[in-house]
């Protein structure tokens, strides 16, 4: 028996993945990435029993900015990283309940030795399809669908299972001009960030979606892993969307369409390309994600399951490690924001301590 707490840096990091199937929000690479865009640590929490793995990357993350200095004692939580990283398991322990359920008392008693009082994971709707029969029921939180196209189809089977209107559009971006290619990211970088910021600035989107130059240049170390999309009319892009690509799993990151050719839709021709680009490469899913926020009802879900039937469960494991502390941070915000309590034990929000006002 192992069990470990590692860096990103640290080669057993690589070694374990390869072991295991994995996506790239697994990879350090990209974990040092948004430790950096988060100011948190990149680390990794690793059990071994036999020939069984539990393998979880996570983000470190000081709750100072909750403390405020009431105390010494530094205290933390842990959350994924941006996208769908998650727990990874190998074949042998996606049938031992009982192996999760030592590796999660595992996890938690080195994070109460850590002093972290809280651990946020997302899960991979892909990776993770079988956990809702081995993880303890209470662990597990549903957040709604995401969709992926089966690659394993014909491409007859997939266009058939495409909704009518996707394949209008589709067939009128190609009557138009559009012209698709998968393209060098470091050549691109800088269009692709006009493009992207452009569509955040149109959507109003949070901030928490807006990413700096650092950041795309950091992209560059995911190396193979890294794929960059345009669509053209006339050399001029239209609409561009990156991914990633691991283990027969194609992943759509961030991408968007400049405001002139919203009303032909070029995307939809960017995802149908795209497909058949993953297909001919021997993938086995194209995962295009879900809704804002998880949701199955607002219109970005409902984009997205136009181009296929395959849906899977996007769940969270919230985990309070350290009741005591966790209580602590709660009552410092409440006492802060000068909150009723029922605001922090009727809220599905978590960690409750992170509430807003």
């Amino acid at each position: 028996m192992s069990v470990q707490i590692i860096d990103s840096q640290d080669s057993l990091w690589r070694e374990t993945l390869q072991k295991l199937r994995y996506d790239a929000y697994h990879l350090p690479e990209y974990v040092q990435l948004e430790a950096q865009r988060n100011h948190t640590k990149s680390e990794a929490f690793l059990f071994i029993e036999d020939d069984k793995i539990f393998f979880v990357p996570y983000l470190l993350r000081s709750c100072n900015d909750i403390l405020d200095g009431a105390t010494t004692e530094e205290i933390f939580d842990v959350i994924s990283p941006y996208g769908y990283p998650g727990i990874l398991l190998n074949e042998a322990a996606t049938n031992c309940s009982e192996f999760i359920d030592t590796a999660l008392n595992k996890l938690k008693y080195l994070f109460r030795e850590k002093n972290i009082c809280s651990a946020f994971f997302r899960l991979h709707p892909i990776l993770s399809d079988k956990f809702t029969d081995i993880f303890p029921q209470d662990t597990l939180t549903e957040n709604g669908k995401t969709v992926s196209i089966d690659l394993t189809l014909s491409e007859e089977k997939i266009w058939a299972k495409t909704r009518k209107g996707h394949q209008s559009t589709i067939n009128k971006c190609k009557r138009l001009g559009f012209q698709g290619k998968m393209v060098p990211f470091a050549e691109h970088m800088h269009e692709f960030m006009s493009v992207y910021a452009e569509t955040m600035n149109r959507v109003q989107a949070k901030d928490s979606y807006y990413f700096d130059e650092n950041y795309f240049h950091q992209l560059l170390n995911l190396g193979e892993h890294l794929h960059l999309c345009i669509i053209e009319m006339e050399d001029e892009i239209a609409c561009t969307c990156l991914f990633f690509e691991s283990c027969g799993i194609v992943q759509a990151h961030l991408g968007g369409t400049i405001d002139k050719y919203i009303s032909q839709s070029p995307f939809n021709y960017l995802l149908h390309y795209v497909r058949l680009w993953a297909k001919e490469r021997g993938n086995e899913f194209l995962h295009i994600g879900g809704g804002v926020g998880a949701s199955t009802e607002d219109s970005l879900y409902k984009f997205k399951s136009g181009f296929s039937k395959q849906r899977h469960d996007f769940h969270t494991l919230r985990l309070i490690t350290d009741e005591d502390k966790y209580d602590y941070l709660i009552n410092i915000r409440k006492n802060n924001l000068n909150l009723p309590s029922s605001k922090f034990t009727e809220s599905s929000f978590f960690p409750a301590y992170r509430i807003s006002a």
